[in-house]
């Protein structure tokens, strides 16, 4: 996978945060013919396991398995040498640089990527866990351990996505969750570093994970074709 040949229809991963296989078929079924991506985290993972990430791959379609692994480093190069041969593209593994090193070196056909910091954390909670750097600091520095580990790409908020494209350069994909339409009002949400898709295209991400403003939507396939507008617009005026 090249970062200059990502088709339209794959910019954007559905995330099915769901709790059960029925309900996650249910969600690929509405927006077929127009998202081709689709994530499988740790409920839906734990409720349906690879049957449901076999179903999708049946149907033609690509999985991001986001289980954001964390472990002792053995733990997490086994485990990742688990999910060789399971046709999965993307897996997600926590940014500390031994276990980066580790997770590549367990991975053999699928891509790695660095979750650097939560997109529901804040400065107040790394202060709460007594961190002496920004958010923006950790990030960078988690972005660059990945770098050197030979991850394939980064998990970070749209709102660091431009500064770290210019720390780890063009080679590598950068994947935004905390994404969210002009149009999405939602009281609950617990995502705090956000950004619309236009925004987050711009700032440098490749792909982009939404869940709840599609899957809440009372047209979700509207919804997304409103969201391949913003994206195909940045990509446009991105261009030289």
């Amino acid at each position: 996978m090249n970062r200059n040949t990502i088709k339209l229809d794959e910019r954007i991963i559905l995330a099915l945060d769901v709790a059960d296989e029925e309900s996650a078929k249910r969600l690929v079924q509405k927006v077929q013919g127009e998202l081709t991506f689709f994530k499988v985290g740790l409920q839906l993972f734990l409720a349906a396991g690879f049957p449901i990430v076999e179903w999708i791959l049946h149907k033609g379609y690509k999985v991001m398995l986001d289980l954001k692994l964390y472990d002792i480093p053995k733990t997490v190069e086994l485990a990742c040498k688990q999910l060789n041969d399971k046709g999965i593209t993307f897996t997600t593994v926590h940014g500390h640089k031994s276990i980066l090193e580790a997770a590549t070196s367990g991975a053999k056909d699928y891509l790695v990527l660095a979750v650097t910091v939560l997109t529901s954390l804040g400065g107040e909670e790394l202060q709460e866990m007594d961190s002496p750097l920004s958010v923006r600091e950790l990030v960078e520095k988690r972005a660059l351990w990945a770098k050197e580990a030979g991850c394939n790409g980064i998990v970070c908020s749209p709102l660091e996505a431009k500064m770290v494209r210019k720390s780890i350069g063009d080679d590598m994909f950068i994947v935004t969750p905390g994404i969210r339409p002009s149009s999405h009002n939602d009281p609950k949400d617990d995502q705090k570093r956000v950004q619309t898709p236009f925004e987050a295209i711009k700032a440098g991400a490749d792909f982009l994970v939404i869940g709840r403003p599609i899957t809440k939507s009372p047209d979700p396939l509207e919804t997304v074709r409103a969201i391949k507008a913003e994206i195909k617009e940045a990509l446009e005026s991105s261009r030289p």
